[in-house]
């Protein structure tokens, strides 16, 4: 019996362990996501909650929303594979009136986050938590309050555009009274918010860490995303220490910017051997849970 095969026959929903998801952040490097998703429709898991941090909890939405991983990875490439049609999208995410391009002054480089999600997110994801399928967390970072917001009820929406806000690059989102900005900051990958929400906690890391690539001289945008990598990993590091899930994978995704959606073959091609491995690590973390279960 192969890995996968054992994998599947303790995942059966009415025999097996139960499963939570957390999906980290790190923009286009998030792609990789889609085949975490695909692997678990493969296996028949179907997760019993989920969290998400940035694009994380975008691809998180659109699992919990019902979405199979093939019908996401089939819409992300037609999507982003095609130049045209991003930027028909992004013409369509542009500011309604110069009342609201002026609104709170200009600020070259700040998008609205929520107009460009709306534009590019399909029509399977509802607008309204209680929509979901399956109960989802979402992180953003309270500005003002100086910490973590966990999102999961009111319009989902707004709640991903918090969470996706990064700064200098998209406006804060308001929502509810309070400022919120990229929830990567403060929990880049959020297992602990699930992990008494199964038996096996999944979490995948898709920051990354700057890559020397062809060592240009980098920007200032480069080296600001590049410091935050730094700090994001040091996060997760951090809580590692305290507390590790099941099942922790880190896709190779050093090699993508976080704007590079338009490199969506590449990325999916260059972290498709996440399957396999994530395929591997349930099979391990099932027999560790039923060797404890014997013992015990």
């Amino acid at each position: 019996m192969t890995k996968a095969a054992a994998s599947a026959r303790f995942v059966r929903p009415d025999s097996g362990p139960t499963f939570a998801v957390a999906f980290g952040g790190g923009g286009a490097r998030g792609l990789a996501h889609i085949h975490v998703i695909e692997t678990l429709d493969e296996l028949g898991i179907r997760p019993t909650a989920i969290a998400g941090s940035s694009i994380g909890a975008i691809m998180g939405a659109g699992m919990a929303a019902g979405m199979s991983g093939k019908e996401m990875h089939a819409y992300a490439r037609s999507v982003l594979s095609r130049r045209s049609e991003v930027a028909s999208r992004v013409w369509k995410s542009r500011p309604g009136s110069l009342r609201e391009v002026m609104e709170g002054g200009f600020r070259l480089g700040q998008f609205n986050i929520e107009r460009i999600l709306k534009a590019f997110l399909p029509s399977a994801i509802p607008d309204d938590f209680a929509r979901l399928e399956i109960p989802l967390k979402v992180t953003a970072t309270d500005f003002f309050g100086h910490g973590l917001a966990v999102l999961e009820e009111g319009g989902l929406y707004s709640a991903l555009a918090a969470s996706a806000a990064i700064p200098a690059l998209f406006r804060p989102v308001s929502r509810d009274g309070r400022l919120y900005i990229d929830g990567g900051i403060y929990n880049p990958v959020p297992f602990d918010l699930i992990c008494d929400a199964a038996d096996i906690v999944i979490a995948i890391d898709v920051v990354g860490a700057p890559s020397e690539g062809s060592r240009k001289r980098l920007t200032s945008i480069e080296l600001v995303f590049g410091a935050s990598q730094l700090m994001m990993q040091s996060i997760i590091a951090m809580k590692l220490m305290q507390l590790r899930p099941a099942v922790f994978l880190r896709p190779p995704v050093s090699g993508f910017r976080v704007l590079d959606f338009l490199k969506v073959e590449s990325v999916l091609h260059s972290t498709v051997a996440i399957k396999d491995e994530l395929k591997r690590a349930i099979d391990d973390a099932v027999d560790i849970r039923e060797r404890r279960r014997k013992v015990g």
